[in-house]
């Protein structure tokens, strides 16, 4: 198997200090989360960032600031959120995208997400995947429901996208694809050889997802995003939930990849 990529899924959108002490939410904390993530064995940062207020947003300066603060601290690649918050709009999402960073986010497919629908169309869908062709930004396809995969293959077809294809299976969200071993099996079916897959569980099923990733080939992203426990009533940091998968996969004989050769793996130049 390949050495296995963990994800730190770092802030989200979706939580706030009063759910966790634990989410980072300013530009430094989220630095300081990233290389604690990457010193437990995480190489990639995949982030959403706050406003002042501690709100989500997808203002392209903010997330400088943040990409600043991980870099300056360690090697970890950076994978911007192109999602934002539901009920954001194309071109807010867009703005990260300027930065030029390695790694983004392209949901290929609309999906209730809870009580709101996170809308992604046909069209937009292409814009977002040729302002990343444009940047030389590394798609992460974000994969709510198994439909989402053969939209994803036609942004190939079309030429939309190019190189290695990396997919990101988020399981468990009300409304998406529910978290059953039997559904990431159909998952990971419909993808072209040589595609390389992650798993993203939310709540109590990340850690389960985690095992039946790192066993199947896959590889694993886990984070306060998904989930804001490490066990039931027992609050968790990103530090911690990187460092269980990373003592998984060394139970399973399951090396981990550094950032550079997460690089190698992903075909990021």
């Amino acid at each position: 198997m390949q050495k296995l990529i963990i994800t730190a899924a770092l802030v989200g959108a979706e939580l706030n200090r009063g759910d966790t002490p634990h989410l980072p939410l300013t530009p430094q904390e989220i630095g300081e989360a990233a290389a604690k993530a990457r010193q437990a064995g995480a190489s990639i940062a995949h982030i959403h960032v706050r406003d002042a207020k501690g709100k989500p947003t997808q203002d392209r300066m903010i997330y400088q600031e943040a990409i600043a603060e991980i870099q300056k601290r360690s090697d970890i690649i950076v994978q911007v959120s192109t999602g934002g918050a539901v009920g954001m709009s194309g071109e807010e999402r867009l703005q990260p995208l300027e930065l030029c960073p390695e790694m983004a986010t392209l949901t290929t497919g609309t999906v209730n997400f809870g009580d709101g629908v996170f809308w992604n169309p046909p069209d937009l869908i292409r814009q977002f995947a040729l302002r990343m062709k444009e940047k030389g930004v590394r798609p992460e396809f974000e994969i709510f429901d198994a439909g989402m995969i053969p939209t994803a293959l036609r942004l190939v077809e079309e030429g939309l996208v190019e190189g290695h294809l990396h997919f990101d299976f988020v399981m468990g969200v009300p409304g998406g694809i529910p978290a059953d071993p039997r559904h990431l099996l159909l998952l990971v079916d419909q993808l072209p050889s040589g595609a390389t897959w992650t798993v993203a569980g939310v709540g109590r099923h990340q850690l389960p997802l985690s095992a039946w990733a790192i066993t199947l080939g896959g590889h694993v992203r886990v984070g306060l995003e998904d989930n804001r426990y490490y066990r039931k009533g027992e609050l968790a940091t990103n530090e911690q939930l990187v460092a269980r998968v990373s003592r998984l996969a060394q139970e399973l004989q399951r090396p981990l990849a550094t950032p550079e050769e997460t690089r190698l793996i992903l075909g990021i130049q």
